[in-house]
């Protein structure tokens, strides 16, 4: 893998205020300037022909328009702690910092595809969409290998879905368009060419991609997880980092490898341990250079007693329509069954040859396994924590024992809501200290739990010892 320096399309950014030289447009290297009042130009004779104007409502300004409502704008805050300039004083306060991305409208009921690192780490989701509505989101699913994230905001009407289209058959030199919240100017498009396709490049020691696709349209950071659109109106590809200190050096994930990783995330398989048995395989195909292609999904596997199994799906069977929407890609099929609690029935057509067959497939729970105390505090408090020693809880009170502190919050969680933050060192709960997992799930299972709501608990922060409120345990 060839390494390169990228500056990643996510930038959190405290200061987003122009000043107003910033905003100002200097013109150089002319040689000479047109008079305000020139004469006018000659009028051709009449056998001379006109040259034909240039089309000013092109592809770009069709597309934009026709795609914008399926882009929208994210906004995120987080807490970061700046390191301390001299080492033997403690780091500064923890300040709130504001992100900036992109989303891509997979279903109409609010879900969005995106990076993981656009929502890495974050305390706060807001989603504005083109018409200027603003909206909490939470986040569903991630995969951090893939570089990418679910969300879900609760939108007061159906949101148009994108197309996808086809990464196999892009052409070096073809035109792209990206639509995205370049720098938090939302909406913003530009256009460009493909530059290159397969590119494996190093975003840092720890991450790195494979098989993207380069491209000459100008991305900035704030577009990571936008689309990158061809001619067609056709997503080809997930906005994903920049070449830093270059020009116009973008790369994009190709849709090809986005499809498969967004129906995991947007599968009900990944969620309260609901499955459907089936293996998918993504199927495109494209006539004509200049038509849209056409997308298929056909059951590559089925799964031994599972519902899929039940039903009466066989391998080869090409998925239709799964209760009222149309599948075209594996998301789709996913889509008609994220929201289907298990026993439900939903109505599946399928094309098996040239024979359609109505199938009736009811979801089935895998059987229930004990969570891990890790999992159970993660899944009731929405907190991941370690065990530290006493000495780092001693200037805030030199009694205790130690605790646990607090490495991460999922947003919207309950922790987050009583307002727990990451680096708290949690260190009790109602009229219990926490030194481990086990003394935290004591509590949270605790048969008289009810009678403890609004819970106390009490955290080291910043040197000082703090209290709050949990008000709900689920």
């Amino acid at each position: 893998m060839r390494s390169v320096t990228l500056t990643s399309l996510f930038r959190f950014a405290r200061h987003r205020l122009l000043a107003p030289a910033a905003l100002s447009i200097a013109a150089v290297g002319l040689a000479t300037f047109t008079p305000a009042f020139s004469d006018p130009p000659p009028i051709a004779s009449a056998g001379e022909r006109n040259p034909t104007p240039p089309k000013r409502r092109d592809q770009v300004v069709e597309v934009y328009e026709r795609l914008k409502p399926s882009v929208v704008n994210i906004h995120s805050e987080r807490m970061v702690t700046e390191p301390g300039s001299d080492p033997f004083r403690p780091a500064g306060q923890p300040q709130r910092v504001n992100g900036m991305g992109t989303g891509i409208v997979l279903d109409g009921r609010g879900y969005i595809l995106t990076n993981f690192h656009v929502v890495d780490d974050v305390t706060s989701l807001r989603v504005r969409l083109h018409d200027g509505g603003s909206h909490t989101a939470r986040i569903v699913a991630t995969d951090k290998e893939a570089d990418l994230a679910l969300i879900k905001i609760e939108p007061t009407k159906a949101l148009p879905v994108i197309g996808l289209g086809t990464s196999s058959d892009l052409m070096v030199g073809e035109a792209v368009i990206a639509i995205g919240n370049a720098f938090g100017y939302e909406h913003s498009v530009t256009d460009g060419r493909v530059s290159f396709k397969g590119r494996d490049v190093s975003l840092n020691k720890d991450m790195g991609y494979k098989g993207l696709i380069q491209t000459s349209a100008p991305i900035n950071p704030g577009n990571s997880g936008g689309p990158l659109l061809n001619v067609l109106g056709e997503v080809i590809g997930v906005n994903v980092a920049i070449r830093a200190g270059a020009q116009n050096i973008g790369f994009a994930l190709p849709v090809d490898a986005v499809i498969p990783r967004a129906a995991d995330l947007i599968g009900v398989r990944r969620k309260l341990g609901v499955r459907h048995g089936l293996v998918f395989r993504d199927q495109v195909t494209r006539e004509v250079t200049e038509i849209a292609s056409k997308r298929s999904v056909m059951v590559e596997q089925v799964e031994a007693n599972s519902p899929a199994a039940v039903a009466g799906f066989k391998v080869g069977d090409i998925l239709d329509q799964v209760d009222d929407i149309t599948v075209l890609t594996s998301i789709d099929f996913e889509r008609g069954l994220i929201d289907k609690p298990a026993g439900t029935k939903t109505p599946v057509k399928v094309k098996r040859g040239s024979v359609a067959a109505d199938l009736e497939i009811s979801l089935q729970a895998a059987p229930k396994v004990p969570l891990g105390a890790a999992d159970a505090v993660w899944k009731k408090l929405g907190v991941k924590v370690a065990s530290v020693g006493a000495e780092t809880v001693a200037t805030a009170n030199p009694q205790l024992r130690g605790g646990l502190q607090v490495m991460d919050v999922a947003v919207g969680s309950v922790a987050a809501t009583a307002g727990i933050q990451k680096g708290d060192v949690l260190v009790g709960l109602h009229l219990w200290e926490t030194l481990n997992l086990d003394n935290v799930t004591f509590v949270l299972n605790h048969k008289d739990l009810a009678t403890f709501l609004p819970l106390k608990f009490f955290v080291a922060r910043d040197g000082k010892l703090k209290d709050g409120w949990i008000t709900n345990v689920p």
